[in-house]
């Protein structure tokens, strides 16, 4: 899972295994460690609601299981919410169009490939 911050919105990116994890029922989290023994960690999961939260170094994310099915078993992007004023988003990282990288090998067809 990919975490992106631009001009106050959050946004995960998460891969086709990351995915099939939360289809499982499995939620999904990775950790940053920084010298001096100071981590951040971010996860996503099912839950009953929209939420992005921040506590003790960690944010979570979450999001109402049945949008969470939903978006797993379609072709839909991703999952977007509004809270209070920031713009989250929840995607399926999709395969760089323009070079080919080993980042990508567990991302998702991208669906504009066809057009380059």
């Amino acid at each position: 899972m990919k975490l992106r911050f631009h001009k106050g919105d959050l946004r995960l990116r998460l891969s086709q295994s990351d995915v099939a994890r939360l289809a499982e029922g499995q939620a999904i989290e990775e950790r940053i460690d920084f010298p001096g023994d100071v981590r951040l960690a971010f996860s996503f999961e099912p839950g009953d609601r929209h939420a992005a939260l921040f506590e003790n170094a960690t944010i979570r994310v979450m999001a109402p299981a049945e949008d969470v099915t939903r978006w797993i078993e379609s072709d839909q992007e991703g999952i977007e919410f509004q809270q209070l004023g920031m713009k989250v988003a929840i995607e399926k990282d999709f395969k760089c169009i323009h070079r080919d990288s080993p980042a990508d090998a567990d991302s998702f067809p991208n669906p504009m490939m066809d057009k380059f």
